[in-house]
């Protein structure tokens, strides 16, 4: 009996054979029933859309003081920056 090709394994522990990447295969091109995909980890979304980087200078001073407010509030700096972006502009 010939030996079957393993291409590794899935994180699920699965070996990955012929007969098993062919089925997947098939599967995908059949449509994929998005209902059985498992949500891969990230970020929490924020907002109506995808955040956006903005990089900003700061002087020593000002990011000391946001940093401090972000230690005594449990919180980060960049959760900081927005609260006060929000407020400044009156957005919510």
């Amino acid at each position: 009996m010939a030996e079957k090709k393993s291409y590794g394994r899935s994180k699920a522990g699965a070996e990955l054979t012929d007969e098993v990447l062919q089925k997947m295969a098939e599967e995908a091109e059949a449509g994929l029933d998005v209902t059985r995909l498992r949500r891969r980890p990230g970020r929490p979304s924020m907002g109506s859309g995808p955040a956006e980087t903005l990089p900003v200078r700061l002087e020593p001073e000002l990011r000391k003081a946001v940093d401090d407010r972000a230690a005594k509030d449990h919180t980060t700096a960049s959760d900081i920056v927005r609260e006060a972006l929000r407020r400044y502009l009156k957005v919510s």
